[in-house]
């Protein structure tokens, strides 16, 4: 195999290196993205506990309460609240 060959083959392995992260780049930022989200949820429902104390109002602290918060956002926290109030 000559040099011109394994610069060609360098370049074709380099351009398909390249497809598959462009391939891959937008699902990964997405599931970073609900990851980010996740953690922030786990936040804010360490906050709701941590004023529990003073108001009597708790919700689990567990990782279907932080994806529901994650996905969602704001209204996925006041979801849970609702539902606490409704049937608890």
């Amino acid at each position: 195999m000559g040099l011109s060959e394994k610069i060609a083959l360098g370049m074709l392995c380099a351009f398909v290196v390249l497809g598959i992260i462009q391939l891959f780049s937008a699902p990964l930022r997405l599931a970073l993205k609900v990851l980010f989200n996740t953690l922030l949820g786990f936040a804010a429902l360490f906050l709701v506990n941590l004023a529990g104390g003073i108001t009597g109002f708790f919700l689990g602290l567990n990782l279907f309460n932080a994806l529901i918060i994650g996905i969602l956002g704001l209204p996925g926290l006041v979801l849970l609240v609702l539902l606490k109030l409704v049937f608890v």
